[in-house]
C-alpha cells in the first residue's frame, strides 16, 4: 500500500516509464525474467551435459567439471532455480540439481548448487562456477575425473584410482551381491554403486561432513532410511585409505557389510536400532568364513576376558563415528554378536525375519520387545541375559 501511495504523486507520464523500467516485455517483473533466462540457460546446460557435447556446454558458461563426467552413464540430469540473488552485471543463484544413474537410480538424486554467473554484453547469463551449495555434499566429478568400471552386480566410480584397482572393487561386489542374497532374498536390486574417492578427505567431500569422523572407517552406505522402492540407489563409498590397511578377507567382509545395508534399506527405518542393522551387515559379511568370535570380536573378547560382559545391548549412541574407537568397536561386535545368536539359536531365517519385523513396526518404542515375542517367542529380558551367557562362552 505504501508503494500505491507514493505511484499516485507521480504524473501519468512518470508512471509509465517507471512501470517500464520494472516490468519486462512478457509482462513479468525485471528479477522474474532474470531467473526465467538463467532457467532457460540451464536447461540448455542440461542437454547438453545428457548429449556429452562439449561446444554447447561452453555457450552456456566455464566448462569446469564436464570433461569429469564424460564417462558416468546418465538417466537424466537437470536444474531449478530456486533463488537468484543479482548485483548489476553479477549474480549468485540457489539450484536444485536433479540426475539419475542409468540402470541404478529408480529417481533422482538431488543435490544443491550455486552458481556464480555474469551477464555478457549481449545480455545474456554466463555460468563462471557451477559447485556444491552450502552445507550441500561434493559429487564425485566435483573432485576430479571420474573412472567407470562395471561388473557383474556393480557400477564403481573411482577418482584418482587405475582401471585395474577399480575392478578389484567390482569383483568384491560381484561377489558380496549374491551372498546377501542368499542370506536375505532377491526382494532387492540387486545390483550396486560403488564410490571410490581419493582418500578419506575425498570420502568426507561426499558425506559433508569432517574427514576427522572416518579416519578408521573402511566404508560406509548412504541412503534413505526405509525408503521407498523409487528411491534413489543408495551409494556405497569408500575409505581408500583404511580400505588399504584390510587384507584380501577383510575387504570381502566390509563390501559384503555395506551391500547388505544396501538389500535391507526398506526394511531398515527409525525402529531399527543400530545394534541391528550393524550386527546383521556384519553377520552376512561373516557368514561363511571361517574367522572364530575371539578373531572377528577382539576388543569385545578383551573385556570379556578382564571380566568386563556388556550388561545391555549396544545403544546408538555406542556407534557414534568421533567417540571412542574401542567402544565403537565393541558396539559392532556386541551387535555381530547378538545376531549370530538368534541364527544359532533360533535359525537363518529366523533372523531375517526378525529383522524385518523390527523395521515395520514403525516406531522404535516396542518394536524389539514386539519382534523378539512374535518370532522368536522370548522377551527382550531373557534375550540380553542369552548374549550376555553367549558372549563368555565364545569370547571367554
Amino acid at each position: 500500500m505504501a508503494g500505491r501511495r507514493r505511484a499516485s504523486r507521480f504524473s501519468a507520464v512518470a508512471l509509465v516509464l517507471l512501470l517500464v523500467s520494472l516490468v519486462g516485455c512478457g509482462g513479468q517483473p525485471a528479477a522474474d525474467s532474470a531467473r526465467a533466462d538463467l532457467q532457460r540457460l540451464l536447461d540448455r546446460r542440461s542437454t547438453a551435459v545428457l548429449d556429452r557435447d562439449q561446444s554447447a556446454f561452453l555457450k552456456t558458461g566455464a566448462l569446469g567439471w564436464f570433461e569429469n563426467l564424460r564417462g558416468v552413464p546418465l538417466a537424466s540430469w537437470s536444474y531449478r532455480v530456486t533463488a537468484l540473488h543479482r548485483t548489476g552485471d553479477r549474480a549468485t543463484a540457489d539450484a536444485e540439481l536433479r540426475y539419475e544413474l542409468q540402470g541404478y537410480d529408480k529417481a533422482p538424486v538431488t543435490v544443491g548448487r550455486t552458481l556464480t554467473l555474469s551477464r555478457e554484453t549481449d545480455g545474456r547469463w554466463h555460468v563462471d562456477a557451477d559447485k556444491p551449495a552450502r552445507k550441500s555434499a561434493q559429487q564425485l566429478w566435483d573432485q576430479g575425473q571420474v573412472t567407470v568400471v562395471r561388473g557383474s552386480h556393480s557400477l564403481v566410480l573411482g577418482v584418482g584410482h587405475s582401471n585395474e584397482s577399480l575392478h578389484t572393487y567390482a569383483d568384491l561386489a560381484d561377489t558380496a551381491v549374491p551372498a546377501v542374497s542368499g542370506a536375505w532374498g532377491s526382494d532387492w536390486a540387486r545390483h550396486v554403486v560403488v564410490l571410490v574417492p581419493d582418500s578419506v578427505n575425498g570420502m568426507a567431500g561426499l558425506l559433508g561432513s569432517p574427514a576427522s569422523q572416518y579416519r578408521g572407517i573402511a566404508a560406509v552406505t548412504t541412503g534413505e532410511v526405509g525408503g521407498p522402492p523409487t528411491a534413489p540407489a543408495d551409494r556405497i563409498i569408500v575409505n581408500p585409505d583404511a580400505y588399504a590397511l584390510l587384507g584380501t578377507l577383510g575387504k570381502q567382509v566390509v563390501l559384503t557389510h555395506e551391500t547388505t545395508h544396501v538389500a535391507t534399506r526398506a526394511h531398515t527405518t527409525a525402529a531399527t536400532p543400530l545394534w541391528l542393522s550393524e550386527g546383521y551387515a556384519d553377520w552376512i559379511g561373516y557368514r561363511g568364513t571361517d574367522r572364530t568370535p575371539s578373531e572377528a570380536a577382539p576388543e569385545l573378547a578383551r573385556a570379556v576376558a578382564a571380566g568386563n560382559v556388556p550388561a545391555d545391548l549396544p545403544t546408538d549412541k555406542d556407534f557414534g563415528f568421533s567417540g571412542d574407537a574401542t567402544k565403537l568397536a565393541q558396539a559392532y561386535e556386541g551387535g555381530w554378536l547378538a545376531c549370530r545368536l538368534i541364527a544359532e539359536h533360533w535359525d537363518a531365517v529366523k533372523l531375517e525375519q526378525f529383522y524385518r519385523a523390527v523395521g515395520d513396526h514403525g516406531q522404535r518404542a516396542g518394536s524389539v520387545e514386539t519382534a523378539l515375542k512374535k518370532v522368536l517367542g522370548t522377551t527382550l529380558e531373557q534375550f540380553t541375559q542369552e548374549w550376555r551367557d553367549y558372549l563368555r562362552a565364545q569370547l571367554g
